[in-house]
């Protein structure tokens, strides 16, 4: 491909060198702690419905593109259970760590913004938490770091073809969540307030058609699928609170999200808005921009938080000139308080505690017992009764676990994507092991008699979704209708 310059708006210098070694350091640090707890407990009900969904191949689901859904599928053909997926989810982190560092030396900074800038995506408690297992987000929060490096880059180096890469990224971002296209939204606004002689070049508007060409096949399903990820996000968003309940979020999500690097991005933001960041203050746009979109959207609290990597690299070139002061101290603070934030590192009463401030770690604790609780009722009932749950981490788990369990029961779920794929075989549900939040008045609505067998329950006194919620394992007969009379309205986005 043939490279053209595109003229510039400032001088741009030549990025500083990366400091590999003390960066590699902290690379091998952050794998060296999650790896110790990446599989102490087990499967996150989200990565059992990523891996089942990768094996429904589409172009779309109703809460993701396909990208994460085929990794996970990909991940969990290999031998080792969970810990394939939790290796791609620590070397998205990874990457994450490195690029901060890698934009930090874009902004001009040396070896220490450099290292001060990795540091704090390492120990930020939002990355840390969003790395325990593999899933949208974290890859997601990878492909913002990507984007910002390369867009950085693009304007440094002034051709079509740096605009091209930075063009194949956002698409294939677009591919995994919807929420990048916020930060395209940002990095557009960013350039028309800030380098607006950039936008009379041909390289951004050809990397944007890129974007959209990677992203049609998405595009197209959602509108054969009646636009179904609109509609999951109307319901997120209402469950959030709609742009008040954001409002309220976001607050929390900087204070407990960011922790004590919350002075290194407020640095950043000062240092952007300097005649010294002056040339990189599109990205200080980027991160007003998320916080206003999320905020009018009701989206969810972690949603914004990818932009703090380029306030994070911003600080980072902020505290080079200056002296090293408290840093090292707020970054080990910072890392103390993620471990115990975001990851399985607590005994089990412990972490079981922590539930209310983040309830993922829980989460993958349990589910062999819920499996075991559930197999051992449906051995007492003939090998053709349908079991059908109320969500898809309780489909996921019946599905990847039950075989082992001796069940051979098919297993079914109206719960997001599973709406797609379709009630258990046969035509009528004269007899159905329904297992789940089920509420027998939502119950008795299909089937006229209910018998509740047991409650589900978790071992050690574990509190998580389905011990909150009172799931419970129940035998529904004399349906009224068959399948295809009541799929419709067993069918829900949430």
């Amino acid at each position: 491909m043939t490279t053209i310059a595109l003229p510039r708006t400032e001088t741009e210098p030549e990025r500083p060198r990366i400091a590999w070694r003390p960066v590699s350091i902290i690379l091998a640090i952050t794998a060296v702690v999650h790896g110790s707890v990446a599989t102490r407990f087990g499967w996150h009900r989200d990565e059992f419905y990523y891996v089942i969904c990768g094996r429904h191949l589409a172009w779309g689901y109703p809460d993701q593109p396909p990208l994460t859904p085929l990794l996970a599928r990909f991940a969990a053909d290999l031998p080792g259970g969970v810990l394939p997926l939790r290796i791609l989810a620590i070397a998205a982190e990874l990457g994450c760590i490195l690029l901060t560092a890698v934009l930090a030396a874009e902004f001009g900074g040396k070896a220490r913004a450099q290292i001060i800038a990795a540091a704090a995506t390492a120990v930020c408690p939002i990355f840390v938490a969003a790395s325990l297992l593999f899933g949208t987000t974290i890859m997601d929060e990878l492909c913002w770091a990507a984007v910002f490096v390369l867009v950085a880059r693009a304007l440094r180096v002034g051709t079509v073809r740096s605009w091209l890469l930075t063009g194949l990224m956002a698409g294939v971002g677009l591919e995994n969540k919807d929420t990048i296209g916020v930060l395209l939204l940002g990095i557009f606004v960013g350039l028309l307030v800030c380098r607006r002689s950039v936008l009379r070049t041909p390289g951004p508007w050809l990397a944007g058609a890129l974007a959209l060409v990677i992203l049609a096949p998405n595009l197209i399903w959602n509108a054969t699928h009646d636009w179904a990820m609109l509609r999951m996000a109307a319901v997120l968003s209402a469950q959030q609170g709609g742009p008040l309940g954001a409002l309220v979020q976001i607050p929390i999500m900087i204070a407990v999200g960011a922790g004590a690097m919350i002075m290194l991005w407020i640095m950043g933001a000062r240092w952007l808005s300097s005649a010294e960041g002056r040339t990189h203050r599109w990205v200080l746009v980027v991160g007003a921009t998320a916080l206003v979109v999320f905020i009018a959207t009701g989206g969810k609290e972690y949603y914004p938080a990818p932009a703090f990597i380029g306030l994070f690299a911003a600080g980072g070139v902020w505290t080079q000139h200056r002296e090293l002061g408290r840093w090292p101290v707020l970054i080990a603070v910072t890392a103390v308080i993620a471990m115990l934030v975001g990851l399985p590192v607590l005994p089990l009463r412990a972490q079981n505690a922590l539930r209310a401030i983040n309830p993922e770690p829980i989460e993958t604790y349990g589910w062999p017992d819920f499996t075991q609780q559930v197999a051992a009722i449906a051995k007492t009932l003939p090998a053709n009764t349908p079991i059908f749950t109320s969500n898809y981490g309780e489909a996921g788990a019946l599905t990847f676990d039950g075989p082992g369990d001796g069940l051979t029961q098919p297993v079914a779920s109206g719960h997001n994507a599973y709406l797609f794929w379709g009630p258990p075989p046969g035509t009528t549900p004269d007899t159905v092991l329904c297992v789940g939040e089920f509420k027998p008045a939502y119950l008795h609505q299909f089937w006229s008699s209910l018998r509740e067998i047991a409650p589900i329950t978790m071992p050690d006194g574990v509190v998580n979704q389905e011990v909150k919620q009172q799931a419970a394992i129940y035998l529904c007969q004399q349906p009224h209708g068959d399948w295809q009379q009541l799929w419709p309205s067993l069918r829900h986005l949430d």
